[in-house]
């Protein structure tokens, strides 16, 4: 995989290209209707009402790209879980960070851990995702937000973004479901104890966790 481009950059820096690019090009309506969802999803408490730093994190199994179960406490058997949800393919800042958590996983295993990644994307679209994206994590569908809905971490669009994402690529094909629903981009690490070491939250999807600080988190669990 060329990770060239990525890894000469934090990912905080290649979140906000993309974020002064999105201001350049996007019309002032689109802007508008954008800082109204991210509002919303304030509004929703949902930061405030996830599973936080400290908690114990509720188990789950799903299937990965290739049908197989993966149990997330079976996992933490093996050493502590860098736990990630990602709203879809079609989002961009999913896929900057999707990308740099791929470049950084071989660190992450230094320190004896496993990425899991989540999505409410159907399993068609997950398996396309991460081939596009060269990804040798699992990548699990959570289809209808059921684990997400586990970890308190969903939240509703307002109708407005939920027409812009409709009408743009079809969310609804996405996720084989047309109820506005998606997760935080959250970011838990799990210790083998079950309990949450670190926790990401925030309610605009454009911020996401730093590798670096996830690497950091992991060491201090040795």
């Amino acid at each position: 995989m060329n990770n060239s481009t990525t890894n000469s950059n934090s990912l905080l820096s290649d979140l906000n290209a993309k974020k002064a690019n999105f201001e350049i090009k996007a019309s002032d309506d689109k802007k508008e209707k954008y800082a109204a969802g991210l509002q919303a999803v304030i509004d929703q408490g949902v930061v405030d009402n996830a599973i936080q730093l400290g908690d114990k994190a509720p188990d789950f199994s799903l299937s990965n790209a290739a049908g197989e179960s993966v149990s997330l406490y079976e996992e933490l058997k093996k050493g502590p879980v860098v736990l990630m949800w990602y709203r879809g393919g079609w989002c961009p800042y999913c896929n900057i960070t999707l990308s740099h958590m791929q470049a950084a996983l071989p660190d992450f295993k230094a320190q004896g851990a496993n990425l899991l990644a989540l999505t409410p994307e159907l399993p068609d679209s997950s398996i396309s995702t991460a081939e596009k994206n060269e990804l040798e994590f699992e990548v699990l569908s959570d289809v209808d937000n059921g684990i997400a809905n586990n970890y308190h971490v969903v939240f509703t669009l307002t109708d407005d973004v939920r027409a812009l994402y409709e009408n743009g690529f079809g969310l609804s094909a996405y996720n084989g479901s047309d109820d506005g629903r998606l997760p935080l981009a959250a970011t838990y690490v799990i210790g083998q104890d079950h309990m949450v070491k670190y926790a990401f939250l925030d309610a605009d999807y454009r911020n996401r966790a730093e590798p670096s600080e996830i690497l950091e988190v992991l060491k201090g669990l040795k």
